[in-house]
This record gives C-alpha cells, sequence and structure tokens, in this order.
C-alpha cells in the first residue's frame, strides 16, 4: 500500500543483463543481472536523464522498489517528490549488484568480479538503449555507504561518464574506518583456526547470522575488493599478520590507493566536469565515516571543486529520508 495516494504513480519495469564483465568473479556469482528501473508518470522515460542507485553493503538494487512498511519505497518517494513539483521528473535503475560475499564497492576486481565495467559498459547502455533515457551530460550516481563510496569513485573515476554523484555516508577515509577492524575479524576467524572457509562454511549454513559476523563478512569482502589474491580462498587475503595483527604494509597499500581521499591528488581535477556533487555524514557515525567526508570537503574546496556538502545530527543507519535533498540536487543539475 503506497504511503501517499495524492501523487500520479509511476511505474516500475525489469530488464536482465546478461554480465561479461563480471564473468572473472571467483566466488560463484550469477552473471544474469536484474535492474528494476522507475519510470516517472506520463513519460516513457525517453529524453529524461538517468540516475543510478548503488545500494550499501548486504543491499541489492531491487530491494529499494519492494514494498516499505511505514514509510516510502524509492518509486514512491519519487512519486512525490516529482508529483510535488519539488524534482523534474527523471528515470531511476536500481541494479541487482549483490555478490556472495554480502555486498560491492563497485570498483573492478579479479575476485568479485568488474563491477566497474559492468555499470558503464553493460548496465547503463542496456538502460538507455531499452528507455532512451540519460546519455552524455544527464547521468547521474548516488548512493549509501558502500553505495556512497561507489558514486564517489565513479565521479573520480569517470567524470566524462557521469555528470552528478550523491555520496551518502560514503567509505572514505580508511585508516580510521578499518581502525579496528581488523583485530576484531582476527578474533572471530580464530574460532575457526583462522580458517576464512571455515568461517564462511559457517556463515552460509547458519540460518540467523549475528551482526558481528556479518561485519567480519564486510571485511572479508572488502579484502576481495581492494587487494584481491587469486591464488587464495575466494581471492581473500587480509592486509594484517593472522597472530600479531600488524600491518602487511604492501597489503594495506593496495587498500589505500582506493580510500577516494588518496584518489584525490590523481583524479580531483577531474570532478570540476561535474554539474553537481554532494558529499554528505552523519555527525555521530558510528564507523567513523564523518572525519573522512570532513577531510573530503575540506580537500575539494582547497583545490576548488564546487560541491554540496551536509552533516546530519544522525548516524549510519536509517538515513533515506535525506533523500529529499540528494534527489532534487541532482535531477534539477542533470536536467538544467
Amino acid at each position: 500500500m503506497r504511503k501517499r495516494h495524492d501523487h500520479p504513480e509511476g511505474r516500475v519495469e525489469t530488464i536482465r543483463v546478461d554480465s561479461q564483465a563480471v564473468a572473472n568473479n571467483v566466488l560463484g556469482d550469477p552473471t544474469r543481472r536484474r535492474i528494476d528501473v522507475y519510470i516517472p508518470h506520463g513519460s516513457d522515460g525517453a529524453g529524461l536523464p538517468l540516475l543510478v542507485d548503488l545500494v550499501g553493503f548486504t543491499g541489492g538494487g531491487p530491494a529499494h522498489t519492494n514494498w516499505k512498511s511505514f514509510g516510502e519505497n524509492a518509486p514512491e518517494r519519487l512519486d512525490r517528490l516529482i508529483g510535488s513539483g519539488a524534482m523534474p521528473p527523471v528515470v531511476v535503475a536500481f541494479p541487482d549488484c549483490f555478490t556472495r560475499l554480502g555486498g560491492n564497492q563497485y570498483i573492478n576486481s579479479s575476485a568479485m568480479g568488474n563491477w566497474d565495467d559492468f555499470l558503464l559498459t553493460e548496465a547503463v547502455p542496456a538502460i538507455e538503449a531499452e528507455f532512451g533515457c540519460g546519455g552524455a551530460g544527464r547521468r547521474g550516481v548516488f548512493g549509501k555507504s558502500s553505495g556512497g563510496y561507489g558514486a564517489m569513485v565513479h565521479a573520480l573515476l569517470h567524470p566524462d561518464f557521469w555528470s552528478g554523484a550523491a555520496c551518502m555516508s560514503g567509505d572514505m577515509g580508511f585508516e580510521l574506518m578499518f581502525a579496528t577492524d581488523f583485530a576484531a575479524t582476527l578474533r572471530a576467524l580464530a574460532k575457526h583456526d583462522g580458517s576464512i572457509k571455515s568461517f564462511l562454511d559457517k556463515l552460509e549454513s547458519n540460518p540467523k547470522p549475528s551482526g558481528d559476523d556479518i561485519h567480519v563478512l564486510m571485511i572479508l569482502a572488502m579484502a576481495a575488493t581492494y587487494d584481491p589474491a587469486p591464488d587464495e580462498y575466494l581471492g581473500i587475503r587480509l592486509p594484517v599478520t593472522m597472530d600479531t595483527c600488524e600491518r602487511i604494509e604492501k597489503r594495506w597499500a593496495n587498500w589505500m590507493k582506493w580510500d577516494p581521499i588518496e584518489m584525490l591528488d590523481q583524479h580531483g581535477e577531474g570532478l570540476k566536469k561535474l554539474k553537481a556533487l554532494w558529499i554528505e555524514c552523519g555527525d555521530v557515525d558510528q564507523y567513523n565515516l564523518l572525519y573522512g567526508a570532513r577531510i573530503m570537503t575540506k580537500r575539494l574546496t582547497a583545490i576548488g571543486i564546487e560541491h554540496e556538502y551536509r552533516e546530519f545530527p544522525d548516524n549510519h543507519s536509517s538515513i533515506d529520508y535525506r533523500l529529499d535533498e540528494v534527489l532534487p540536487f541532482l535531477a534539477k543539475a542533470l536536467t538544467r
């Protein structure tokens, strides 16, 4: 049941893409991927800007089109924002990029799959061909957490492809973000004689995995993303010693080169091509992402990158309400 009934209702169509880009993954993940696409009322999508929603860890794009109790799913929110005139009409795509390790950072990995290539060379072209939307100067990407990271990194790497990006509580400032996670991961693995395979076997057979175990899974997914090791189980190796939790500098350097803050030196100037860039975080974010966001906005300002920066009196969880500002911000910029 829709929360609001006083605005015209758009529709959601589903397409599927048979990906070659992620066929290299060693996780056994399927290459046929679902993409839900929101089309606003009274339109077939032709000529409208395209926004692509990148979800956070443990999420999948189509989950954002599901019915939601005591609130709005993404299509209902878009109906309200477009119907009320708060934002111009846009097409919004929700690609399924879920993996066996629980999520995705939307970059290329020899273990996880080439997800950057999937978005740029397969998913977006398929959407634009089917609905006649988007195109050069009219593509935007947004997301929260891992999805916010994906939006920020895609803006850095591909400012000629994307013209707008919104990073909502996105991963950045890796030193602070991962400061305590490796020790907790080693403690969890120690219960399985240090075996990543044994830990994952137990987790995958558990009908009710704990939140702590899901957090360990996230660290393993990060390892397979930032520093894939083809000779290790599922391409996973940690950037610390298994007995003393000391950093292995060469491995940690492979992680750090993917920190958006570190990427600014090489790719920051390209952000000047964007029509819109939004960065935000909660002021009590439990993953310490606030400090990375503050560093990012400080450095962007120093090199003359126009952007919108916001801090909210909130943490990392249940932040969809902020889309009421994010979506109009992107849609108006891409429409102009």
